[in-house]
């Protein structure tokens, strides 16, 4: 019994355009594609490490810019506000 031939020519539907392209490409992720949660925390000087999140810590308003400014300087262009009730 014979095997199937392979055919002379490969088709390449997936590659004819720049667009399907992007859209079969392996997965490429970057600092410009995350947001970093902030928490924010009613209150003045505080910054209190959140046990189950290691890294991640409740603040309150007076650190928002500083840390946000840090986030930026990695490159990171979102941050998002949650807001931890007082």
């Amino acid at each position: 019994m014979a095997g199937a031939a392979h055919p002379a020519m490969r088709p390449r539907r997936l590659r004819i355009s720049p667009a399907l392209r992007r859209m079969v490409r392996e997965t490429v992720l970057t600092p410009a594609d995350f947001v970093m949660p902030l928490f924010v925390r009613h209150g003045r000087a505080q910054r209190i490490a959140i046990g189950s999140m290691p890294g991640q810590y409740q603040m309150t308003v007076d650190h928002l810019a500083a840390e946000a400014r840090e986030i930026a300087g990695l490159g990171i262009p979102a941050v998002i506000l949650f807001g931890i009730p007082a």
